[in-house]
């Protein structure tokens, strides 16, 4: 997929339990004993670093407010006039 890998950086890993595998083993005088193994699935998530890009100056407009929001900032906080 045209990924560095040097620039790559584990984002996610994720292990969780496969079904178990089942066998026999076979002991003296007749005896058989359960031999199983515990397999797991591993999930890892990788992903190549991004250049920071400074971001652009933005141009600052007025803000614009209705009549009423006018008139709620004209109010003082209290009713003291």
């Amino acid at each position: 997929k045209n990924l560095d890998t040097e620039n790559l950086t584990i984002t996610h890993i994720q292990v969780s339990m496969a079904q178990q595998g089942r066998r026999r083993t076979f002991r003296a005088h007749g005896r058989v004993n359960a031999y199983m193994n515990c397999p797991c699935h591993v999930e890892m998530l990788l992903e190549e670093k991004e250049e920071s890009v400074e971001k652009p100056a933005e141009d600052t407009k007025a803000k614009k407010f209705t009549k009423k929001q006018l008139a709620k900032r004209r109010l003082k906080v209290g009713g003291d006039q």
